[in-house]
């Protein structure tokens, strides 16, 4: 008799908490409420003043401020944060970020500036400054128990020239672009994914050893840079050209997240510039360590996020420097 295979968990109801149509009917008071609860918890919304952190404050309504009884400073409940300096309305943010936890593979900035009516600028930015709030919640930790580490490039695509007698040996550093740059994941069994970004993968052990503690079991495969970790790691290889698993020993859950990565960019993305490879490739790893979370669950974590994160030197005013 065969037995009924369960129901992969995104297909549940459960998994199922959140819709736009909850989001954009909720009406901008509610969703301003809700601002209000995730950025000062401690209080149950009470506003608290970011510079003296008293919590005692005058309301302006009509502008949606306070003002500090104690040092009479005015400040929002974005005030200090990731959205400072905000223009669009707290339905929309919201909603926007409902769209980018409902995507399972990530969502271009062109496709939310349609969703949302938005200049394209505008969702470019503000799907940056959620993957850095994202890419936060990682800051300072450290791996432990059985982790799983590879590396895999992305960019740098040369085309071929049309005629055949003009095409070039890509494989050469000479006729190659320079952008292109190798993600190195370090993923922990049942726990967190950490990723960086180099020139080269052998580049990404230092930064390995940084964030897995010492003595922590380590899988990888042949590759001859990662042998140097065995000096300091109880370190199991596995050889993918002979087996993908072998008595336990892998990184399946390595390369899950790099056809994650690999379909995030290919698929949603098209082309992701060197320079703001790494956001991406930790976008792609909060979206891994959270996958059997409910979007509702997801989208309060995520605003809660960009509310306890400072002000994004890189983001804000993005527009208004010069580029290089």
């Amino acid at each position: 008799m065969c037995k009924k295979q369960a129901t992969p968990f995104l297909l549940l109801a459960k998994a199922r908490t959140l819709s736009l149509k909850d989001v954009f009917t909720m009406g901008e008071d509610k969703a301003y409420a809700l601002f209000c609860e995730l950025r000062w918890p401690q209080t149950g919304g009470r506003p608290v003043c970011p510079k003296c952190e008293h919590d005692e404050a005058y309301t302006i309504t009509t502008r949606r401020k306070f003002k500090c009884k104690a040092c009479h400073r005015q400040f929002s409940v974005t005030s200090d944060t990731i959205f400072a300096s905000r223009k669009l309305s707290f339905t929309d943010i919201l909603g926007a970020i409902a769209i980018v936890v409902n995507s399972a593979k990530g969502v271009s900035a062109l496709q939310l500036a349609r969703d949302l009516d938005v200049q394209h600028k505008t969702a470019w930015v503000l799907s940056h400054k959620l993957r850095e709030s994202m890419s936060a919640e990682s800051w300072g930790v450290i791996l432990d128990g059985t982790v799983e580490v590879d590396g895999a490039y992305f960019g740098g695509h040369v085309r071929p020239e049309n005629v055949k007698t003009s095409r070039k040996d890509r494989r050469l550093v000479e006729n190659q672009t320079g952008k292109r740059r190798a993600v190195v994941v370090a993923r922990e069994r049942g726990g967190r994914t950490l990723t960086s970004v180099h020139r080269h993968e052998s580049d990404g052990i230092e930064t390995v050893s940084q964030q897995v503690k010492t003595g922590t079991e380590i899988h990888a495969d042949e590759a001859s840079h990662w042998d140097v970790l065995e000096a300091r790691y109880p370190t199991k290889r596995i050889n993918h050209s002979e087996a993908y698993s072998l008595n336990g020993t892998c990184t399946n859950q390595a390369e899950s997240y790099f056809s994650r990565l690999r379909k995030m960019v290919a698929g949603q993305h098209h082309h992701v510039s060197a320079r703001y490879l790494h956001a991406y490739a930790a976008h792609a790893a909060w979206l891994e360590d959270n996958r059997r979370k409910d979007n509702g669950t997801l989208a309060r974590k995520v605003v809660a996020l960009g509310l306890a994160h400072p002000v994004s030197r890189q983001w804000k005013g993005y527009w208004q420097r010069t580029q290089n």
